[in-house]
């Protein structure tokens, strides 16, 4: 069972997965429309009964009832649930709409919160499973201009270790998989951008900006090999477990461990070509030229 199956990450895993002989369950907006591109994708015929659409919109709380009902009319206990399914804002603090923040919130975390309380007495009964959140580095460490997005995948992470104490007695178990940076459109054009890039923050704004094209043009991954790491999480038999996929996942998460805080701060600044402290205080240029 993967949600956001339709496009991206998902689109990609589902393929992936399908491929290896396993019966995918699409959590998905447009059942209809995301189905044709997972049979585009994989080349299965209409009617396929390993390929199976499902109406989710994690924005809408009250669909998730329904669709946790069609899956296990479906499929019965899922073998594994993955929270794919994820969307992002751009903005500082002070310019982000606290409507963006709800967004976020309910795609990020309580849509996959509810989707797990629905399904997890199956899953428990059934004495087998594996759950899996798709976290990003932004959930390692809290990134400028996105705060919303990183405050919502750290709870998801905070969400996912606890979870994974509680059902592991039940035989069940819980991984998150860090994502780098990949070629997906959650970062492109489907993301909006709420900041005023006249005001303000506009410098920062635009180095920003201007570096994420960069990696994403230059170093950015292929979906694909996001779905092989998902496939080997899945044979994953440890109660919980967290994986980085991605080079700059990989040295995100080592950095935390071992950096103290104040010197990963720096490290991201420069990263990221922000400012220095202090430099866009509007009395900077005075205090300067009077010593």
């Amino acid at each position: 069972m993967i949600t956001g199956a339709s496009r991206g990450l998902g689109l990609a895993s589902a393929t992936r997965l399908y491929e290896r002989g396993w019966r995918i369950v699409g959590a998905m907006r447009a059942p209809d429309v995301g189905l044709e591109r997972l049979r585009a994708a994989t080349g299965a015929a209409a009617g396929d009964p390993r390929l199976i659409g499902v109406r989710l919109d994690l924005e809408d709380p009250a669909t998730i009832p329904a669709a946790a009902k069609a899956i296990e009319e479906a499929v019965g206990a899922p073998d594994a649930l993955v929270h794919n399914a994820g969307v992002a804002a751009v903005a500082c603090v002070e310019e982000m709409p606290f409507e963006a923040w709800e967004r976020l919130f309910h795609t990020n975390l309580f849509g996959p919160v509810r989707l797990t309380q629905a399904l997890l007495p199956s899953m428990r009964a059934a004495g087998r499973g594996r759950i899996v959140v798709v976290s990003s580095q932004g959930g390692i460490r809290g990134m400028p201009s996105i705060s919303a997005y990183s405050a919502s995948k750290g709870a998801l992470e905070r969400w996912a270790e606890a979870l994974a104490q509680e059902v592991a007695p039940f035989g069940l178990g819980v991984t998150i998989l860090v994502s780098g940076t990949f070629k997906t459109d959650i970062i492109t054009e489907r993301t909006p951008h709420y900041g005023d890039t006249s005001g303000p923050y506009a410098a920062p704004y635009a180095e920003i900006d201007r570096r994420g094209r960069f990696l994403v043009g230059r170093l950015a991954n292929p979906p694909e090999r996001f779905a092989s790491a998902l496939a080997g999480a899945l044979d994953e038999r440890a109660p919980f477990a967290r994986r980085a996929v991605g080079i700059d996942a990989h040295l995100l998460l080592l950095g935390s461990r071992l950096l103290p805080g104040w010197l990963l701060h720096h490290a991201v600044r420069l990263a990221m070509g922000l400012p220095r402290h202090g430099a866009l205080r509007p009395f900077e240029e005075e205090s300067e030229r009077h010593g």
